[in-house]
């Protein structure tokens, strides 16, 4: 071989070589992505509250006395359990027990003039049948009788009266004792205390309508709890009572209860600044233990339910009903696919994908797109 051919070889050599260097370096570095298998199981088409929602009592009053008053006696304290009709509170009345000791005394006494008055009639009616009688003989005048009749007959009405009068005042007296009962307050169903304002000797004031004065006693009867909770206007018409629910509770982190639709409220709620919302109303099918009424709680209502279906991580979903595959030529392959029912964690997929393919989760991060090479996130930790 000629000197000119071995240096033109030697040349293309290392023009190769510097072509194969510069390729090397300026090749496209593959990207690290998180991918999840396609695997089949079950997907559920749900829907969540817009705020937090409360947990509720079914039964919760904030009891005032019907009239003001200074606070003689409180019988209950702060988280005291009660039972139906037990006093709670009694406001100062003695002006109102004297008044219903005189109108008992007042009963007693026209009692005694019943007895009077009913004596004496008695008597004239006696008096007037023997003037009847004496005058059937001949012995006194019609107009005796007639005079002694008269007699007898005012005695009855007089009687009468006596006994109106009782009934009168017995009803003066259940008067008072009405008055008296706007001075207590008495616990309409078995609760707990949950508040209670002012102390004995302070004066309590009732609230009237318009007037945002606070209760005396907040009664809570915790019994029976159940989740109330706003969602949004567009989703309402898609929740019926008896749907199923999962409830969640920033109390018990990581937990969920299921529950049931019970209501579901008839009219918008639209709050100033927020989004018009309907609230629901959803009952726990077994309440957890030690559950305060006031905690927040989440409703997610589940529409509809598919089991052993394709499924695709709802992360994995590019807009227009696209994924990423990593395929097995180390490069990721943009793939169509056709979903059915969704939610935040999982989508169903009805065509375009098969259990035991890899899809891409991070699309968020820069280069991750079509055609470009890929490593897998714990490979490329690897090689660190």
């Amino acid at each position: 071989m000629s000197p000119l051919i071995r240096r033109i070889l030697i040349v293309l050599a290392i023009v190769a070589t510097l072509a194969a260097v510069f390729w090397w370096l300026g090749r496209p570095k593959p990207i690290a992505v998180v991918v999840r298998q396609i695997d089949r199981g079950k997907v559920e088409s749900s829907i969540a509250n817009t705020r937090a929602g409360t947990i509720e009592a079914c039964q919760r009053t904030k009891l005032s006395t019907i009239i003001g008053g200074r606070i003689e006696l409180l019988t209950v304290k702060e988280g005291d359990r009660v039972k139906k009709g037990q006093l709670l509170m009694k406001l100062w009345n003695d002006d109102q027990q004297a008044q219903s000791a005189l109108a008992v005394t007042q009963v007693n006494t026209a009692r005694q003039r019943v007895t009077e008055a009913c004596t004496q009639a008695t008597n004239a009616e006696r008096e007037a049948q023997r003037q009847t009688s004496l005058r059937e003989k001949g012995f006194v005048s019609s107009s005796r009788e007639e005079s002694a009749r008269t007699e007898a007959q005012a005695k009855r009405a007089g009687c009468d009266a006596a006994k109106a009068d009782v009934v009168q005042f017995q009803a003066k007296v259940a008067a008072t004792r009405v008055e008296q009962g706007r001075t207590s307050l008495y616990a309409p169903f078995d609760g707990t205390v949950a508040k209670i304002v002012g102390e004995i000797g302070e004066y309590s004031t009732p609230s009237p309508p318009g007037v945002p004065t606070p209760p005396a006693i907040d009664l809570i009867d915790d019994s029976c709890l159940y989740v109330k909770a706003p969602m949004d206007e567009v989703d309402a018409p898609k929740i019926q009572i008896g749907q199923p629910v999962r409830i969640s509770l920033d109390a018990l982190p990581k937990q969920s209860f299921p529950g049931t639709v019970k209501r579901v409220a008839p009219y918008v709620s639209a709050v100033e600044k927020q989004a018009r919302t309907v609230d629901i109303e959803a009952n726990f099918d077994h309440a957890p233990d030690n559950l305060l009424v006031g905690y927040s709680a989440d409703i997610e209502v589940i529409l509809a339910v598919r089991d052993d279906v394709v499924r695709v991580p709802t992360s994995a979903l590019l807009e227009g009903g696209r994924v990423l595959v990593a395929g097995a030529d180390g490069k990721l392959a943009e793939r169509k696919i056709k979903t059915g029912l969704a939610n935040w964690e999982y989508t169903e997929v009805t065509e375009g994908l098969a259990a035991g393919e890899r899809v891409v989760t991070s699309l968020e991060r820069a280069g991750v797109k079509a055609d470009a090479p890929y490593v897998l996130e714990e490979n490329a930790a690897g090689k660190k």
